[in-house]
């Protein structure tokens, strides 16, 4: 499970097997797909990124004609004690009138899951308050909201492992093992652009002036404020770039945590993963220092406005299918991408080749 440069601190067995259970691309499916690119009815390379994206598909399943089995969105909701930093506009008390409002269908999540045909599922990672009962809403929270990271830690060893193990379960019983096989973490918490931003400067390196933006909507003085707490947060903890367990732990949050334990379960059960923006790429920066083979298995969704995903996505070489200037979270991007993802499998699945369509194929064939 480690590296050179990555000190034993995770006394997980579930999370040491996934892990270790997390396959490279499978080059027979692979190649298998590429073939059949090769032959169907259209000019070679004309569909562009769909022809590779599906190759990737392949690859990622294992299938040379992989199949769309089933989409499913988990929305992870998670509080963070520094936003008594003052680093959002927004009070904190926002992240349970959230959670509500994904319940009873108002958020933008709920609309682009319902258009995307993916079914959605919000959990309570560690939201500062105790949630009415809900039959959409499971409570799985190791504490209620992450730590003050400018003043210490954001959680302790065992939550970060709970959080991690909390992922890799839900991407295996509410996933995998229901048949879905197109997945996707979506998040709302309130301040959670800063542990972000503090994780992305950590594993990529990048200056924190590069990776922290106006989240919610800062103004100048708010945002060069909340860049003095990522900065005061960095200094104080101390996290080692190079151990994704060891950046969880010290300025992580609860549900970037369960996040990243969901990309490395998918990943190793040969699930579809999209990310979706910047909280989701702080998550998959973990998952990836853990396992750096979750970089090929992953899909990016969509450029976030928020500086620090660039930096997250250069860093595992992703390049994201979508750019439309969003930043709200909560999975909208990953819905919006997998209408493309699954039309990617399709058009290698159900188009017809040259001989089966009676089209002569080009003359120098």
């Amino acid at each position: 499970m480690t590296t050179e440069t990555e000190p034993e601190i995770i006394y997980s067995r579930l999370i040491d097997e996934t892990i270790a259970a997390v396959p490279p691309l499978d080059a027979a499916a692979m190649a298998a797909a590429r073939e059949r690119q090769a032959i169907l009815t259209k000019p070679p390379g004309s569909l562009g990124r769909l022809e590779t994206l599906s190759v990737q598909l392949a690859g990622i399943t294992g299938q040379p004609v992989p199949q769309i089995a089933g989409k499913k969105i988990i929305v992870f909701a998670g509080d963070h004690l520094v936003t008594a930093e003052g680093v959002s506009p927004y009070p904190a008390e926002v992240t349970p009138q959230m959670v509500q409002n994904f319940l009873n269908g108002g958020a933008a999540i709920n609309a682009l899951a319902a258009q995307a045909g993916a079914e959605l599922t919000v959990v309570d990672a560690g939201v500062n308050a105790n949630l009415p009962l809900h039959p959409n809403l499971t409570t799985l929270k190791p504490g209620f909201g992450s730590a003050n990271i400018a003043q210490g830690p954001a959680m302790h060893n065992w939550q970060a492992v709970r959080c991690l193990e909390t992922g890799i379960r839900l991407a295996g019983l509410w996933m995998a093992d229901k048949g879905f096989n197109l997945i996707a973490a979506g998040e709302m918490g309130i301040g959670n652009t800063t542990p972000s931003a503090a994780i992305t400067a950590a594993i990529t390196g990048a200056d924190v002036d590069a990776v922290t933006g106006r989240g919610a909507g800062l103004d100048d003085a708010g945002l060069a404020a909340k860049i003095a707490i990522v900065r005061q947060a960095l200094e104080i903890n101390q996290p080692d770039g190079a151990n994704g367990f060891d950046v969880l732990m010290k300025v992580g949050g609860f549900e970037i945590g369960m996040m990243a334990g969901l990309i490395l379960g998918g990943a190793a059960r040969r699930c579809i993963v999209v990310l979706d923006g910047f909280i989701s790429g702080a998550a998959a920066l973990i998952a990836w220092r853990l396992c750096p083979l979750v970089a090929e298995r992953v899909i990016a969704a969509h450029r976030s406005v928020e500086p620090g995903h660039n930096a997250a996505l250069d860093a595992m070489g992703l390049t994201p299918l979508l750019d439309l200037e969003m930043r709200l979270g909560e999975g909208t991007g990953a819905a919006l991408a997998m209408p493309i993802i699954e039309a990617a499998a399709r058009c290698l699945s159900d188009m017809a080749t040259f001989a089966e369509a009676g089209v002569s194929d080009r003359a120098d064939e």
